[in-house]
């Protein structure tokens, strides 16, 4: 109906321009009338150049180059006159005037209006696509042509278990139903990005084998006020034709934030609007409409509490980063798939991938593949996988950064620093590799693996932290005696962490048990922000955090300046291969435990010394 009325307009445009212009060209073209009296005078007396014959119409020009128009009663009779003076006569059919302009006018409009429609016609196609249109309205079902189900989610078994009776209630309804009970209307899936969330929804309907209706929280707000709230009244209205059915809401934030205190204007009206909708819709269904509303969000701080009541969104599963068993089982998911070489020990992938999510373990076997594509082989290998996880966590390789012999000997140093208190400090998580070579925006990187998955942290464990961070900055002023712009994250981290220490977990004797910050709940990262305390506390925190991160400080320097021989070999050794395991490091280790035996205390010579231990690696 729309696209029928945007053409009648269009024609009703054209066809008033088309005549206008039609009418002016006609008016502009039109010759200078002659009176037939005039018109045989000038002809006997030899001043008729050319004559042009179109019905009764004449139009000449005569020996002075003018034009003239006339009519003559009588063609037939002025042949021979025109003729026997030798007078070029020229003839065109004779059409009326009035036909003639209609075809002038008509045939252009028709053409330009032909191409309107193919345009139109392929604009309102597209703008259906995109709306989910199929001849019945803005929201269908979605046909998956390769259905999820549980077994394609890993990972997650306690959110699995908890959705169990919800496809058995799907499958059989009559089996809760003649007993009074009544299925959780809405289930919201909280976490953070990546951990399969919409995944998990999708398994859920493929597992039910009903109708998935899926959409996105931003779908519903416009900059028009009342569209949010319409489009919602829609997508249930076709819901309620499918049931039994499942309509998931992805990034629910987005509409249904919590709605503030006074009047809203524009956008905020417009999402209050749509949130009320969504509100009475959620209250609205009948005893027997048997529809499952799932909705995922990465910031549950932010919802409006009408929308978590129970009733609404009555269940709240929270999704996090899987463990090292739920790694190994998504890891087995994605082997399927992928060629793996017979090297490869996904469970030693797992251990060595903490804190990854779903979807970034999906990316780094991924990259792995990509990796050895490009390398020729014909299976990925774990050194494929290894620089999968450093392309990941670092970023890709600067090959192109040049680098100057001190620059790179002050990273040595400093990655060594870092490694020495990591291998010496108790409480620490094992050392898994140390280089220098550049990778995003790090010079150096010295990577440290958990045996286990961490849940809680000592105070030991994060002193531990805090004194490997100055690590680096300690070994550039012991051995070069210096200070660079390297250890400028170091601090950022130090700090951070000693300030939680102070103020979140009261691990400190002058503050006590007391938090001064507390967290804002959402999964996008740390937000954190600060409760209400005097001047004096504030001194006293930082006080606190001072002496904390100085002490440590102080500690790491003692700790490097006794381990100085090994410094210096691990850092020469850093110099040669660039990057060590920690085998190798073990390796540098012995041979400067044995060389101290031989030399007895003090520091190693250079010669003879990097060679002995560079051929031991």
């Amino acid at each position: 109906m729309i696209l029928f009325i945007r053409t009648l307009f269009v024609l009703a445009v054209l066809l008033v321009l088309g005549g206008s212009a039609a009418v002016f060209w006609h008016m502009e073209n039109r010759l200078p009338p002659l009176s037939y009296n005039e018109f045989l005078t000038i002809l006997e007396k030899d001043e008729v150049a050319e004559v042009r014959l179109q019905g009764g119409q004449i139009s000449l020009k005569d020996t002075f180059g003018r034009e003239f128009a006339t009519y003559s009663p009588d063609v037939q009779a002025l042949l021979p006159s025109l003729l026997e003076k030798g007078i070029p006569i020229y003839g065109r059919p004779d059409h009326s005037s009035s036909l003639l302009l209609l075809a002038e006018l008509v045939v252009p409009v028709m053409l330009i209006l032909l191409v309107w429609y193919s345009i139109l016609r392929r604009q309102t196609a597209e703008e259906s696509d995109a709306d989910g249109k199929d001849g019945k309205g803005r929201f269908s079902p979605q046909q998956m042509r390769n259905p999820v189900t549980f077994r394609d989610v890993a990972g997650v078994p306690e959110a699995k278990e908890e959705l169990l009776e919800v496809i058995d209630f799907l499958q059989r309804p009559k089996k809760y139903s003649r007993l009074g009970a009544v299925i959780p209307r809405g289930i919201l899936f909280q976490g953070p990005p990546g951990t399969g969330k919409t995944l998990l929804a999708r398994a859920i309907a493929g597992e039910a084998g009903v109708p998935f209706f899926s959409i996105s929280g931003s779908d519903f707000v416009e900059m028009f006020v009342g569209v949010g709230a319409s489009r919602v009244r829609e997508l249930f209205k076709e819901a309620k034709k499918q049931t039994p059915c499942i309509v998931f809401i992805d990034e629910i934030d987005a509409v249904g934030g919590r709605r503030s205190a006074g009047n809203m204007a524009g956008g905020q009206d417009e999402r209050g609007q749509t949130l009320n909708a969504l509100l009475v819709e959620m209250d609205g269904f009948a005893t027997d409409d048997t529809i499952i509303i799932l909705a995922a969000t990465n910031r549950p701080d932010i919802l409006d509490p009408a929308l978590l009541r129970p009733g609404r969104f009555d269940r709240q599963i929270t999704i996090l980063p899987p463990d090292i068993k739920g790694r190994l089982q998504i890891l087995q998911v994605y082997a399927t798939k992928l060629k793996l070489s017979d090297k490869i020990d996904l469970e030693t992938v797992a251990r060595n991938t903490p804190g990854f999510t779903g979807a970034e373990l999906a990316s780094l076997m991924n990259e792995a593949a990509l990796i050895a594509g490009r390398t020729g082989d014909s299976a990925i290998r774990p050194e494929h996988v290894e620089a999968a996880k450093d392309r990941i966590l670092m970023g890709v390789e600067r090959k192109g950064l040049v680098i100057s012999e001190k620059d790179r000997r002050t990273m040595a140093y400093h990655e060594a620093g870092h490694a020495i208190l990591a291998r010496s400090l108790p409480e620490t998580d094992p050392i898994h590799k140390i280089t220098i070579i550049p990778r995003g925006k790090a010079l150096g990187h010295t990577q440290q693996l958990p045996l286990t998955d961490r849940h809680a942290y000592t105070r030991e464990y994060l002193l531990s932290r805090i004194k490997i961070l100055m690590g680096g900055r300690a070994s550039e002023e012991i051995c070069l005696n210096q200070q660079t712009t390297g250890a400028e994250d170091d601090f950022r981290q130090a700090v951070d962490l000693a300030t939680k220490m102070v103020c979140q977990w009261g691990m400190t004797d002058n503050i006590g048990p007391m938090s001064y910050i507390r967290d804002d709940g959402d999964f996008l990262g740390e937000q954190l922000s600060r409760n209400a305390y005097s001047e004096e506390t504030g001194q006293s925190i930082d006080r606190e955090v001072k002496g904390l991160v100085e002490s440590c400080y102080r500690e790491a320097k003692e700790i490097l300046t006794a381990e100085k021989d090994f410094l210096v070999y691990l850092a020469d050794m850093l110099l040669v291969n660039e990057t060590l395991d920690h085998e190798e490091m073990e390796i540098v280790y012995e041979c400067t435990s044995k060389k101290r035996l031989e030399s007895g205390a003090g520091n190693p010579s250079d010669d003879g010394t990097l060679c002995s231990v560079s051929s031991a690696v």
